[in-house]
């Protein structure tokens, strides 16, 4: 099997979707990336900042400005269709309550690539507008978001929120990414909010870091120890908190790589979903993310476990099976595998990281837009420009 795969990552960089594809020389990203973004921020400066605010969620127990989503894969029982849910999972409700989670979405889509389009362009309309978005979450006393997720994926009837429900903001990481580079840049217009938007983060950092739903989300097993640990190094970095970067430097050496990645590469306990594919693909990404934030002189990339676990390894047993999922020898996924793969960026990040043009040749080949709702919540890093090598 391991023979299939590595000849399968070498044939990615000769062969892709029928033609001969090659990584430019050199990986110039900013030129790679220019038109799509500039494209994307240009239609985002007609959207308005919009958020949870003034979407009202009728089961919440908070007020209009605490966060609040249901939990995807909780539905009516049928024995009892007015008693508390059950689980079904893999299979998301469609009639749950998305407003607040689709609003978070948007914002994590539209910002940061409205301040990539400010990046490489230098156009002032767009680092306004990236401000007029985080003055409206963050700062304004009429639409701001409370810094806490104690009502995220609430289960209708069993509780008013869960600590997994954390997760949903993974959607900010790329936002306190660009928040970092809008203050680095002194980007026009970012200097009115700065207080109001880095003491959000600062007080989101606390909770998520010392709360009861925080610690119960840091000791997950699986992706959602992944993503508490991605989020706490991104805010962390914007607001200059060596104390949690130092603890995230070892959580991701001593805690994940160990439990999360097999010697040969894989993921067992995403492996173990009903959606193998999707979960293996976004806990990658995700833990690429946080070696991308962590690592110093790529030095977690190139670590391993002294039975030979690490994200490089990580990387090479999935990337085949990005190529050709064909190849995948694992269940499909019950939902959206006809969807994926797209622009995975631990392709990206890995391939720059560690020298592989076939990985860098292969995430060019991808769809770096996907528009399938569920698909684009589980794409979190969208904007590679964003995240310069550390």
């Amino acid at each position: 099997m391991m023979a299939r795969r590595e000849l399968l990552v070498g044939t990615a960089c000769l062969i892709l979707a029928g033609r001969a594809i090659a990584a430019p020389a050199p990986f110039d990203l900013a030129a790679i990336e220019r038109a799509r973004v500039l494209r994307a921020g240009s239609a985002f400066l007609a959207h308005a900042p919009r958020t949870i605010a003034a979407i009202p969620a009728p089961r919440s127990p908070g007020t209009r400005h605490d966060y609040y989503s249901e939990g995807d894969y909780w539905w009516p029982d049928p024995a009892s269709p007015s008693g508390p849910y059950i689980r079904r999972d893999g299979f998301s409700n469609p009639a749950k309550f998305d407003g607040h989670r689709d609003a978070l979405i948007r914002f994590g889509v539209e910002m940061p690539a409205l301040t990539a389009a400010w990046l490489l362009s230098k156009d002032a309309r767009y680092a306004h507008h990236a401000v007029a978005h985080l003055k409206a979450w963050f700062v304004d006393p009429a639409t701001r978001m409370a810094p806490d997720l104690a009502h995220a994926q609430a289960i209708i009837g069993v509780n008013t929120g869960r600590a997994i429900g954390i997760i949903d903001t993974l959607q900010i990481v790329e936002v306190a990414r660009a928040v970092e580079l809008l203050g680095r840049a002194h980007a026009p217009g970012y200097a009115a909010v700065r207080r109001g938007v880095e003491g959000w983060f600062r007080d989101y950092l606390t909770w998520l870091t010392t709360s009861p739903a925080g610690r119960e989300e840091r000791d997950q097993a699986n992706n959602h120890g992944s993503c508490w640990l991605l989020q706490a190094a991104a805010f962390a970095s914007l607001v200059g908190d060596a104390t949690v970067l130092d603890a995230a430097r070892t959580r991701l050496t001593e805690t994940i790589i160990p439990h999360q990645i097999a010697p040969d590469g894989s993921q067992p306990l995403e492996l173990a979903r009903t959606k193998p594919y999707s979960y293996s693909l976004f806990n990658l990404d995700v833990l690429a993310g946080a070696c991308r934030l962590l690592s110093r002189d790529n030095d977690l990339w190139r670590f391993t476990t002294a039975d030979g676990r690490g994200i490089g390894k990580a990387i090479a047993f999935m990337a085949p099976f990005i190529h050709e999922k064909g190849a995948w020898p694992y269940a499909k996924d019950v939902e959206y595998f006809d969807d994926l793969p797209v622009r995975q960026p631990s392709l990206l990040f890995g391939g720059e990281a560690l020298g592989r043009a076939d990985w860098l040749t292969l995430w060019l080949s991808l769809d770096a837009d996907p528009v399938v709702a569920e698909v684009v919540r589980n794409f979190p890093i969208r904007q590679p420009l964003l995240w310069p090598i550390a």
